[in-house]
Protein backbone atom coordinates (compact mmCIF):
# COMPACT_ATOMS: atom_id res chain seq x y z
CA UNK A 1 0.00 0.00 0.00
CA UNK A 2 1.48 3.32 -1.05
CA UNK A 3 1.27 6.03 1.58
CA UNK A 4 -0.22 8.37 -0.98
CA UNK A 5 -3.17 6.02 -1.40
CA UNK A 6 -4.31 6.08 2.22
CA UNK A 7 -6.97 8.77 1.85
CA UNK A 8 -8.43 7.05 -1.19
CA UNK A 9 -8.51 3.71 0.65
CA UNK A 10 -10.32 5.31 3.60
CA UNK A 11 -12.95 6.84 1.32
CA UNK A 12 -13.38 3.64 -0.69
CA UNK A 13 -13.83 1.41 2.36
CA UNK A 14 -16.27 3.85 3.91
CA UNK A 15 -18.35 4.10 0.76
CA UNK A 16 -18.29 0.50 -0.47
CA UNK A 17 -18.64 -1.25 2.87
CA UNK A 18 -20.56 1.31 4.88
CA UNK A 19 -17.86 1.64 7.53
CA UNK A 20 -17.37 4.95 9.31
CA UNK A 21 -14.21 6.85 8.42
CA UNK A 22 -12.99 6.90 12.03
CA UNK A 23 -13.08 3.10 12.17
CA UNK A 24 -11.00 2.79 9.00
CA UNK A 25 -8.50 5.39 10.23
CA UNK A 26 -8.07 3.56 13.53
CA UNK A 27 -7.56 0.29 11.65
CA UNK A 28 -4.82 1.85 9.51
CA UNK A 29 -3.12 3.45 12.53
CA UNK A 30 -3.23 0.14 14.41
CA UNK A 31 -1.82 -1.73 11.40
CA UNK A 32 1.21 0.53 11.04
CA UNK A 33 1.72 0.55 14.81
CA UNK A 34 2.08 -3.24 14.75
CA UNK A 35 4.38 -3.03 11.72
CA UNK A 36 6.60 -0.38 13.39
CA UNK A 37 7.00 -2.52 16.49
CA UNK A 38 8.07 -5.49 14.41
CA UNK A 39 10.57 -3.38 12.44
CA UNK A 40 12.09 -1.21 15.18
CA UNK A 41 11.82 -3.43 18.25
CA UNK A 42 8.83 -4.68 20.17
CA UNK A 43 10.20 -3.29 23.44
CA UNK A 44 9.96 0.24 22.10
CA UNK A 45 7.02 2.61 22.59
CA UNK A 46 5.42 3.91 19.41
CA UNK A 47 2.47 5.98 18.28
CA UNK A 48 0.91 6.26 14.84
CA UNK A 49 -1.31 9.10 13.63
CA UNK A 50 -3.09 9.68 10.35
CA UNK A 51 -2.47 13.21 9.04
CA UNK A 52 -5.46 13.95 6.81
CA UNK A 53 -3.98 17.18 5.43
CA UNK A 54 -0.80 15.49 4.27
CA UNK A 55 -2.58 12.16 3.62
CA UNK A 56 0.09 10.18 5.40
CA UNK A 57 0.74 8.08 8.47
CA UNK A 58 3.06 9.71 11.03
CA UNK A 59 5.02 7.29 13.20
CA UNK A 60 6.53 8.43 16.49
CA UNK A 61 8.98 6.57 18.68
CA UNK A 62 9.09 7.59 22.33
CA UNK A 63 12.43 7.45 24.18
CA UNK A 64 13.47 8.27 27.73
CA UNK A 65 16.05 11.09 28.04
CA UNK A 66 19.13 9.89 29.99
CA UNK A 67 22.77 10.85 30.57
CA UNK A 68 24.17 7.50 29.47
CA UNK A 69 22.35 5.36 26.91
CA UNK A 70 22.16 1.64 27.61
CA UNK A 71 19.39 0.71 25.18
CA UNK A 72 19.11 2.67 21.91
CA UNK A 73 15.56 1.50 21.34
CA UNK A 74 14.07 3.04 24.48
CA UNK A 75 16.67 5.68 25.47
CA UNK A 76 18.31 8.82 24.02
CA UNK A 77 21.10 10.86 25.60
CA UNK A 78 20.50 14.45 26.66
CA UNK A 79 22.65 16.10 23.99
CA UNK A 80 20.91 14.31 21.11
CA UNK A 81 17.53 14.99 22.68
CA UNK A 82 18.20 18.76 22.93
CA UNK A 83 18.92 18.90 19.22
CA UNK A 84 15.29 17.91 18.78
CA UNK A 85 13.85 19.84 21.72
CA UNK A 86 16.07 22.35 23.52
CA UNK A 87 13.82 22.40 26.60
CA UNK A 88 14.02 18.68 27.30
CA UNK A 89 15.52 17.44 30.58
CA UNK A 90 16.84 14.13 31.90
CA UNK A 91 13.88 11.96 32.91
CA UNK A 92 11.60 13.37 30.22
CA UNK A 93 10.12 11.23 27.46
CA UNK A 94 10.65 12.52 23.96
CA UNK A 95 8.55 11.64 20.91
CA UNK A 96 10.72 11.32 17.81
CA UNK A 97 9.06 11.16 14.43
CA UNK A 98 10.42 8.47 12.12
CA UNK A 99 10.69 10.49 8.92
CA UNK A 100 11.37 7.66 6.53
CA UNK A 101 10.23 4.32 7.94
CA UNK A 102 11.64 2.42 4.94
CA UNK A 103 8.96 -0.26 5.15
CA UNK A 104 9.65 -3.25 2.96
CA UNK A 105 7.08 -4.90 0.72
CA UNK A 106 6.59 -7.54 3.43
CA UNK A 107 6.00 -4.78 6.02
CA UNK A 108 3.37 -3.14 3.83
CA UNK A 109 1.72 -6.50 3.13
CA UNK A 110 1.52 -7.17 6.87
CA UNK A 111 -0.07 -3.77 7.40
CA UNK A 112 -2.53 -4.45 4.58
CA UNK A 113 -3.60 -7.77 6.14
CA UNK A 114 -4.12 -6.14 9.52
CA UNK A 115 -6.16 -3.31 7.98
CA UNK A 116 -8.50 -5.64 6.14
CA UNK A 117 -8.85 -7.87 9.19
CA UNK A 118 -9.85 -4.84 11.25
CA UNK A 119 -12.26 -3.78 8.53
CA UNK A 120 -13.81 -7.26 8.44
CA UNK A 121 -14.20 -7.17 12.21
CA UNK A 122 -15.90 -3.78 11.91
CA UNK A 123 -18.21 -5.13 9.20
CA UNK A 124 -19.14 -8.04 11.44
CA UNK A 125 -19.96 -5.72 14.32
CA UNK A 126 -22.07 -3.53 12.03
CA UNK A 127 -23.97 -6.54 10.69
CA UNK A 128 -24.41 -7.96 14.18
CA UNK A 129 -25.85 -4.69 15.50
CA UNK A 130 -28.08 -4.20 12.46
CA UNK A 131 -29.64 -7.67 12.54
CA UNK A 132 -29.71 -7.92 16.33
CA UNK A 133 -32.14 -5.00 16.23
CA UNK A 134 -34.30 -7.00 13.79
CA UNK A 135 -34.67 -10.07 16.01
CA UNK A 136 -38.37 -10.80 16.34
CA UNK A 137 -39.22 -9.58 12.83
CA UNK A 138 -40.16 -11.32 9.61
CA UNK A 139 -37.40 -11.30 7.04
CA UNK A 140 -37.22 -12.36 3.39
CA UNK A 141 -34.27 -13.75 1.47
CA UNK A 142 -33.22 -16.08 -1.34
CA UNK A 143 -32.16 -19.70 -0.85
CA UNK A 144 -28.56 -19.97 -2.05
CA UNK A 145 -27.24 -23.39 -1.03
CA UNK A 146 -27.38 -26.21 1.49
CA UNK A 147 -24.69 -26.71 4.15
CA UNK A 148 -24.93 -29.85 6.30
CA UNK A 149 -28.66 -29.94 5.66
CA UNK A 150 -29.17 -26.29 6.62
CA UNK A 151 -30.36 -23.71 4.10
CA UNK A 152 -28.15 -20.66 3.60
CA UNK A 153 -30.42 -17.69 2.88
CA UNK A 154 -29.11 -14.58 1.13
CA UNK A 155 -30.51 -11.48 2.84
CA UNK A 156 -28.63 -9.04 0.62
CA UNK A 157 -26.09 -7.70 3.12
CA UNK A 158 -25.52 -11.02 4.86
CA UNK A 159 -26.30 -14.72 4.81
CA UNK A 160 -28.67 -16.31 7.31
CA UNK A 161 -29.13 -19.91 8.41
CA UNK A 162 -32.43 -21.77 8.28
CA UNK A 163 -31.63 -25.04 9.99
CA UNK A 164 -33.40 -28.24 9.03
CA UNK A 165 -35.14 -28.24 12.43
CA UNK A 166 -36.65 -24.83 11.68
CA UNK A 167 -38.15 -25.89 8.36
CA UNK A 168 -41.80 -26.94 8.33
CA UNK A 169 -41.98 -30.73 7.88
CA UNK A 170 -42.61 -31.66 4.27
CA UNK A 171 -41.51 -28.38 2.66
CA UNK A 172 -38.47 -28.18 0.39
CA UNK A 173 -36.64 -25.22 -1.09
CA UNK A 174 -34.55 -25.04 -4.25
CA UNK A 175 -31.72 -22.64 -5.00
CA UNK A 176 -33.22 -19.30 -5.96
CA UNK A 177 -36.49 -19.80 -4.03
CA UNK A 178 -37.79 -16.87 -2.03
CA UNK A 179 -37.95 -17.67 1.70
CA UNK A 180 -39.88 -15.77 4.34
CA UNK A 181 -39.00 -16.59 7.94
CA UNK A 182 -38.92 -15.33 11.49
CA UNK A 183 -35.57 -13.89 12.64
CA UNK A 184 -35.21 -15.79 15.90
CA UNK A 185 -31.64 -14.96 16.97
CA UNK A 186 -28.29 -13.44 16.03
CA UNK A 187 -25.14 -14.78 17.66
CA UNK A 188 -21.52 -13.78 17.15
CA UNK A 189 -19.26 -16.65 16.13
CA UNK A 190 -15.61 -16.91 15.11
CA UNK A 191 -16.72 -16.53 11.50
CA UNK A 192 -18.85 -13.49 12.22
CA UNK A 193 -22.52 -12.99 13.10
CA UNK A 194 -24.76 -16.01 12.55
CA UNK A 195 -28.30 -14.96 11.71
CA UNK A 196 -30.78 -17.68 12.62
CA UNK A 197 -34.17 -18.03 10.99
CA UNK A 198 -37.22 -20.13 11.82
CA UNK A 199 -40.37 -21.16 10.06
CA UNK A 200 -41.52 -23.46 12.89
CA UNK A 201 -41.62 -20.90 15.68
CA UNK A 202 -45.13 -19.94 16.79
CA UNK A 203 -43.89 -16.36 16.57
CA UNK A 204 -43.69 -16.89 12.79
CA UNK A 205 -47.43 -17.59 12.91
CA UNK A 206 -48.03 -14.48 15.03
CA UNK A 207 -46.06 -12.23 12.68
CA UNK A 208 -47.87 -13.57 9.61
CA UNK A 209 -51.20 -12.65 11.18
CA UNK A 210 -49.85 -9.20 12.01
CA UNK A 211 -49.17 -8.68 8.30
CA UNK A 212 -52.55 -10.03 7.13
CA UNK A 213 -54.78 -8.38 9.76
CA UNK A 214 -54.63 -4.55 9.90
CA UNK A 215 -56.53 -4.58 13.19
CA UNK A 216 -53.60 -6.43 14.79
CA UNK A 217 -51.15 -3.89 13.41
CA UNK A 218 -53.06 -0.96 14.88
CA UNK A 219 -53.60 -2.67 18.24
CA UNK A 220 -57.36 -3.11 17.97
CA UNK A 221 -56.93 -6.89 18.09
CA UNK A 222 -54.28 -8.53 20.26
CA UNK A 223 -52.91 -12.07 19.88
CA UNK A 224 -52.72 -13.30 23.45
CA UNK A 225 -51.14 -16.69 22.87
CA UNK A 226 -50.25 -19.11 20.12
CA UNK A 227 -49.28 -22.76 19.78
CA UNK A 228 -48.15 -24.88 16.85
CA UNK A 229 -47.32 -28.34 15.73
CA UNK A 230 -45.60 -27.14 12.55
CA UNK A 231 -47.10 -28.33 9.30
CA UNK A 232 -50.05 -29.95 11.03
CA UNK A 233 -52.14 -27.69 13.23
CA UNK A 234 -51.98 -24.44 15.17
CA UNK A 235 -54.13 -22.42 17.55
CA UNK A 236 -54.09 -18.70 18.31
CA UNK A 237 -56.08 -16.87 20.97
CA UNK A 238 -57.19 -13.33 20.13
CA UNK A 239 -59.08 -10.53 21.85
CA UNK A 240 -60.44 -7.20 20.67
CA UNK A 241 -60.15 -3.94 22.61
CA UNK A 242 -63.14 -2.68 20.61
CA UNK A 243 -66.31 -4.51 21.62
CA UNK A 244 -67.83 -3.81 18.20
CA UNK A 245 -65.13 -5.79 16.39
CA UNK A 246 -65.19 -9.58 16.36
CA UNK A 247 -61.53 -10.65 16.77
CA UNK A 248 -62.07 -14.12 15.33
CA UNK A 249 -63.96 -12.83 12.29
CA UNK A 250 -61.35 -10.14 11.64
CA UNK A 251 -58.57 -12.75 11.64
CA UNK A 252 -60.51 -15.09 9.39
CA UNK A 253 -61.28 -12.31 6.90
CA UNK A 254 -63.84 -12.08 4.14
CA UNK A 255 -64.54 -15.63 2.92
CA UNK A 256 -61.54 -16.78 4.94
CA UNK A 257 -59.08 -14.79 2.82
CA UNK A 258 -56.83 -13.59 5.63
CA UNK A 259 -56.39 -16.88 7.40
CA UNK A 260 -56.02 -18.68 4.08
CA UNK A 261 -53.02 -16.52 3.17
CA UNK A 262 -51.37 -17.58 6.43
CA UNK A 263 -52.29 -21.23 5.85
CA UNK A 264 -50.72 -21.10 2.38
CA UNK A 265 -47.45 -19.73 3.77
CA UNK A 266 -47.44 -22.51 6.39
CA UNK A 267 -47.82 -25.26 3.81
CA UNK A 268 -51.45 -26.01 4.57
CA UNK A 269 -51.15 -26.01 8.37
CA UNK A 270 -54.67 -25.96 9.86
CA UNK A 271 -55.27 -22.96 12.12
CA UNK A 272 -57.88 -22.67 14.86
CA UNK A 273 -58.65 -19.10 15.92
CA UNK A 274 -60.26 -18.87 19.35
CA UNK A 275 -61.46 -15.96 21.39
CA UNK A 276 -59.42 -15.19 24.48
CA UNK A 277 -61.18 -14.84 27.82
CA UNK A 278 -59.81 -13.83 31.21
CA UNK A 279 -62.13 -16.47 32.66
CA UNK A 280 -60.02 -19.63 32.45
CA UNK A 281 -63.04 -21.95 32.36
CA UNK A 282 -64.46 -20.13 29.35
CA UNK A 283 -61.12 -19.90 27.59
CA UNK A 284 -60.29 -23.57 28.15
CA UNK A 285 -63.58 -24.58 26.51
CA UNK A 286 -62.70 -22.45 23.47
CA UNK A 287 -59.16 -23.81 23.37
CA UNK A 288 -60.44 -27.40 23.36
CA UNK A 289 -62.91 -26.78 20.53
CA UNK A 290 -64.46 -28.46 18.62
CA UNK A 291 -65.12 -30.77 21.58
CA UNK A 292 -68.15 -30.10 23.79
CA UNK A 293 -66.78 -29.86 27.33
CA UNK A 294 -68.72 -30.88 30.41
CA UNK A 295 -67.04 -29.82 33.66
CA UNK A 296 -63.63 -28.22 34.20
CA UNK A 297 -61.92 -28.37 37.56
CA UNK A 298 -59.17 -25.75 37.90
CA UNK A 299 -56.15 -26.02 40.17
CA UNK A 300 -54.41 -22.65 39.96
CA UNK A 301 -51.65 -23.64 42.38
CA UNK A 302 -50.60 -26.62 40.27
CA UNK A 303 -51.63 -24.89 37.01
CA UNK A 304 -53.73 -27.88 36.06
CA UNK A 305 -57.12 -28.38 34.41
CA UNK A 306 -59.14 -31.55 34.88
CA UNK A 307 -61.56 -31.63 31.96
CA UNK A 308 -64.58 -33.95 31.96
CA UNK A 309 -66.22 -34.86 28.66
CA UNK A 310 -68.91 -37.24 27.52
CA UNK A 311 -67.69 -40.48 25.96
CA UNK A 312 -68.67 -39.38 22.44
CA UNK A 313 -66.63 -36.16 22.84
CA UNK A 314 -63.49 -37.81 24.14
CA UNK A 315 -61.78 -38.32 20.77
CA UNK A 316 -62.58 -34.75 19.70
CA UNK A 317 -61.14 -33.29 22.92
CA UNK A 318 -57.99 -35.36 22.65
CA UNK A 319 -57.56 -34.90 18.91
CA UNK A 320 -55.52 -36.97 16.51
CA UNK A 321 -52.61 -38.45 18.46
CA UNK A 322 -53.39 -36.06 21.33
CA UNK A 323 -52.86 -32.99 19.16
CA UNK A 324 -55.91 -30.98 20.28
CA UNK A 325 -55.26 -31.34 23.99
CA UNK A 326 -51.54 -30.58 23.56
CA UNK A 327 -52.24 -27.36 21.70
CA UNK A 328 -54.87 -26.37 24.26
CA UNK A 329 -52.35 -26.94 27.05
CA UNK A 330 -49.77 -24.77 25.29
CA UNK A 331 -52.37 -22.12 24.56
CA UNK A 332 -53.58 -21.90 28.16
CA UNK A 333 -50.32 -22.57 29.99
CA UNK A 334 -51.99 -25.21 32.14
CA UNK A 335 -51.54 -28.94 32.21
CA UNK A 336 -54.75 -30.43 30.82
CA UNK A 337 -56.11 -33.79 31.93
CA UNK A 338 -58.93 -35.21 29.81
CA UNK A 339 -61.19 -37.84 31.32
CA UNK A 340 -64.54 -39.16 30.14
CA UNK A 341 -67.54 -38.70 32.37
CA UNK A 342 -68.06 -42.46 32.57
CA UNK A 343 -64.46 -43.05 33.64
CA UNK A 344 -64.71 -40.28 36.20
CA UNK A 345 -67.86 -41.75 37.71
CA UNK A 346 -66.17 -45.14 37.85
CA UNK A 347 -63.11 -43.59 39.48
CA UNK A 348 -65.26 -41.74 42.04
CA UNK A 349 -67.16 -44.94 42.82
CA UNK A 350 -63.89 -46.84 43.43
CA UNK A 351 -62.54 -44.04 45.59
CA UNK A 352 -65.70 -43.98 47.74
CA UNK A 353 -65.53 -47.76 48.14
CA UNK A 354 -61.93 -47.55 49.33
CA UNK A 355 -62.59 -44.63 51.67
CA UNK A 356 -65.45 -46.52 53.31
CA UNK A 357 -62.94 -49.18 54.38
CA UNK A 358 -61.26 -46.64 56.66
CA UNK A 359 -62.55 -46.66 60.23
CA UNK A 360 -64.30 -43.37 60.90
CA UNK A 361 -65.26 -42.63 57.28
CA UNK A 362 -68.98 -42.73 56.63
CA UNK A 363 -70.69 -42.59 53.24
CA UNK A 364 -71.51 -38.90 53.71
CA UNK A 365 -67.92 -38.11 54.68
CA UNK A 366 -66.57 -40.10 51.72
CA UNK A 367 -68.80 -38.15 49.34
CA UNK A 368 -67.60 -34.83 50.79
CA UNK A 369 -63.96 -35.86 50.46
CA UNK A 370 -64.38 -36.94 46.84
CA UNK A 371 -66.16 -33.69 45.99
CA UNK A 372 -63.29 -31.70 47.48
CA UNK A 373 -60.66 -33.42 45.33
CA UNK A 374 -59.68 -36.61 47.16
CA UNK A 375 -59.31 -39.13 44.34
CA UNK A 376 -57.43 -41.88 46.18
CA UNK A 377 -56.84 -43.14 49.71
CA UNK A 378 -53.27 -41.90 49.43
CA UNK A 379 -54.58 -38.32 49.27
CA UNK A 380 -56.22 -38.80 52.67
CA UNK A 381 -53.06 -40.21 54.25
CA UNK A 382 -51.03 -37.04 53.56
CA UNK A 383 -53.63 -34.59 54.89
CA UNK A 384 -53.10 -32.51 57.99
CA UNK A 385 -55.56 -33.29 60.81
CA UNK A 386 -56.76 -29.69 60.85
CA UNK A 387 -57.46 -29.79 57.11
CA UNK A 388 -59.45 -33.03 57.33
CA UNK A 389 -61.35 -31.71 60.37
CA UNK A 390 -62.44 -28.63 58.40
CA UNK A 391 -63.52 -30.65 55.39
CA UNK A 392 -65.82 -33.10 57.15
CA UNK A 393 -66.62 -30.88 60.17
CA UNK A 394 -65.24 -32.99 63.01
CA UNK A 395 -62.85 -32.44 65.89
CA UNK A 396 -59.17 -32.35 65.04
CA UNK A 397 -58.44 -35.24 67.41
CA UNK A 398 -60.98 -37.43 65.61
CA UNK A 399 -59.51 -36.39 62.28
CA UNK A 400 -56.04 -37.49 63.47
CA UNK A 401 -57.45 -40.91 64.40
CA UNK A 402 -58.88 -41.28 60.87
CA UNK A 403 -55.52 -40.36 59.33
CA UNK A 404 -53.74 -42.87 61.59
CA UNK A 405 -56.27 -45.55 60.59
CA UNK A 406 -55.61 -44.73 56.92
CA UNK A 407 -51.85 -45.13 57.34
CA UNK A 408 -52.33 -48.48 59.10
CA UNK A 409 -54.59 -49.74 56.31
CA UNK A 410 -52.06 -48.71 53.67
CA UNK A 411 -49.16 -50.34 55.53
CA UNK A 412 -51.10 -53.58 55.86
CA UNK A 413 -51.96 -53.58 52.13
CA UNK A 414 -55.63 -53.85 53.01
CA UNK A 415 -56.55 -51.01 50.65
CA UNK A 416 -55.66 -50.35 47.02
CA UNK A 417 -53.98 -46.97 46.71
CA UNK A 418 -55.69 -46.73 43.32
CA UNK A 419 -52.98 -45.36 41.04
CA UNK A 420 -54.20 -43.61 37.93
CA UNK A 421 -54.32 -45.80 34.85
CA UNK A 422 -52.77 -44.34 31.72
CA UNK A 423 -55.73 -45.22 29.52
CA UNK A 424 -58.20 -43.48 31.83
CA UNK A 425 -56.70 -40.00 31.78
CA UNK A 426 -55.06 -38.27 28.82
CA UNK A 427 -52.68 -35.51 29.95
CA UNK A 428 -50.86 -32.78 28.09
CA UNK A 429 -48.40 -30.36 29.60
CA UNK A 430 -47.85 -26.70 28.75
CA UNK A 431 -44.12 -27.45 28.63
CA UNK A 432 -43.04 -26.86 25.00
CA UNK A 433 -42.43 -30.52 24.22
CA UNK A 434 -43.93 -29.49 20.90
CA UNK A 435 -43.28 -26.02 19.59
CA UNK A 436 -45.51 -23.53 21.38
CA UNK A 437 -45.62 -20.17 23.09
CA UNK A 438 -47.71 -18.64 25.81
CA UNK A 439 -47.92 -14.95 26.65
CA UNK A 440 -48.86 -14.70 30.31
CA UNK A 441 -48.28 -12.04 32.96
CA UNK A 442 -46.80 -14.52 35.40
CA UNK A 443 -44.15 -15.55 32.87
CA UNK A 444 -42.69 -18.99 32.24
CA UNK A 445 -42.78 -22.12 34.33
CA UNK A 446 -39.64 -22.57 36.41
CA UNK A 447 -38.72 -25.88 34.86
CA UNK A 448 -35.19 -27.19 34.84
CA UNK A 449 -33.65 -25.67 31.67
CA UNK A 450 -31.50 -28.76 31.20
CA UNK A 451 -34.64 -30.66 30.27
CA UNK A 452 -35.13 -28.57 27.16
CA UNK A 453 -33.42 -28.58 23.80
CA UNK A 454 -31.72 -25.47 22.42
CA UNK A 455 -34.72 -24.75 20.22
CA UNK A 456 -37.09 -24.99 23.17
CA UNK A 457 -34.88 -22.72 25.26
CA UNK A 458 -34.98 -20.13 22.51
CA UNK A 459 -38.77 -20.35 22.50
CA UNK A 460 -38.85 -19.76 26.24
CA UNK A 461 -36.70 -16.67 25.71
CA UNK A 462 -39.10 -15.48 23.05
CA UNK A 463 -41.92 -15.77 25.57
CA UNK A 464 -40.23 -13.31 27.87
CA UNK A 465 -40.39 -10.70 25.12
CA UNK A 466 -43.98 -11.60 24.12
CA UNK A 467 -45.86 -10.40 27.22
CA UNK A 468 -49.55 -9.71 27.37
CA UNK A 469 -50.40 -6.23 26.11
Amino acid sequence: MNFSEIGRVIEALGKDRGIEKDIVVKAIEQAFLVTARKKYGIQGEYETRYNAEEDEIEIYQYKNVVEDVRDNIVEINLNDARQLDEDVEVGDQLGIRIENPNFTRVDVQTARQIIFQKVRDAEREILFSEYKDKVGELITGIARRYERGNIIVDLGKADAVLSRREVIPGEAFKTGDRIQAYLSDVVMTNRGPEIRLSRTSPMFLVKLFEIEVPEIQDGTIVIKSAAREPGQRAKIAVISVDKDIDPVGACVGMKGSRVQNVVNELQGEKIDIVKWSDDLDTFARSALAPADIGNIMIDHDEKQLDVVVEEDQLSLAIGRRGQNVRLAAMLSGYKVNIISKAKLQEKIHKTVENLLQIDGITDARAQVLVQTGVTAVGDLSVMEASQLADLIEIEESEAQVIIDNTLKAIDSDEINLQPEEEEEIISASATPQYVGILAQDEGLDDNDPDKFSDAERRLREELAAFKLK
